[in-house]
């Protein structure tokens, strides 16, 4: 089976677009722009780069980017405060808490005391429940991502046998929840899983998920 390149840039460009036609129809019906609160603690390289791109597209998109750049070593309590005045703030749609935070915090109540309806990452309980009971609201964003690229080349997933190689509740979870939702045929594969390479090899879509480049093999 040959190999088809998918242009995700192409598509990102087109998504954005979308986004922004329906920023400016909003702003003409006489609403204010969607407010999406980035929290970023510390100053981890790769997490400034990641929150930089988001208020870049945030930005070219029409979107409020409220920004909340923290020290690294803010207390548990202090950020589940800013969260709770996010959470109550009305120019406030979206909030986003970059990941990984540092060691001293623990990211988990901190992603609980999130709205759902403000969780844009789609990280809280009650979104994750949703997409487990084909009823999704806001939706982890890779996955969704992965879905939207399969969707551009016409991929039919009815019949087929997706593989998804890696079990985070990030992005391999929800992936397979993404993909039962589009009637494939799902095996998850993950590090305890004896014969990869047999899996890979039956897989009519195959999903790595590891955050491991190379880990499958053109072969």
């Amino acid at each position: 089976m040959s190999a088809k390149l998918i242009n995700g840039k192409e598509i990102a460009i087109a998504v954005r677009q979308q986004v922004a036609t329906g920023v400016e129809a909003r702003i003409n019906q006489g609403l204010r722009a969607p407010g999406l609160a980035v929290v970023l603690v510390g100053s981890d390289p790769a997490s400034e780069v990641y929150v930089g791109n988001k208020r870049k597209a945030c930005a070219a998109a029409g979107i409020l980017s409220l920004s909340y750049d923290l020290p690294a070593d803010t207390s548990q309590q202090a950020l589940e405060a800013l969260i709770n005045e996010l959470n109550e703030n009305p120019l406030v749609d979206g909030i986003l808490v970059q990941l990984p935070l540092p060691d001293q915090l623990d990211a988990d109540p901190i992603l609980l005391k999130i709205r759902p309806d403000k969780d844009v990452d789609g990280f809280h309980p009650y979104n994750i429940g949703r997409l487990m009971q084909r009823k999704p609201a806001l939706r982890p964003c890779t996955p969704a991502g992965v879905i939207t690229l399969l969707d551009s080349i016409n991929t039919p997933y009815k019949g087929q046998h997706a593989v998804v190689v890696g079990a985070s509740n990030i992005v391999g979870r929800p992936m397979i929840m993404e993909l039962l939702l589009k009637g494939a045929t799902t095996t998850v594969c993950h590090r305890f899983t004896p014969d990869l390479e047999r899996y890979v090899r039956d897989a009519d879509i195959l999903i790595a998920a590891v955050g491991k480049p190379g880990l499958i093999k053109g072969e």
